[in-house]
């Protein structure tokens, strides 16, 4: 799976906008759109901020490993 595919995966998966996300990571819901679909990339303190949100591991948002690892 793309890397950026689990990103929207998970968001709707927890029933969550871009527009939720956005204000979670203090930016735009047009940014939130661009790294969803792989235009650009996320920085790694986004992916921790999603992290601790959606209690999984980071390798598991980058698509490395299939099943989601709790974090607690």
């Amino acid at each position: 799976m793309d890397y950026f595919k689990r990103l929207k995966d998970i968001r709707e998966d927890h029933d969550l906008t871009q527009a939720d996300i956005a204000l979670l990571l203090n930016t735009t819901r047009q940014q939130i759109s661009k790294w969803e679909t792989g235009v650009q990339m996320m920085g790694v303190d986004k992916y921790i901020v999603l992290a601790k949100h959606y209690n999984v591991s980071v390798d598991y948002l980058l698509g490395l490993i299939d099943s989601p690892k709790k974090l607690y």
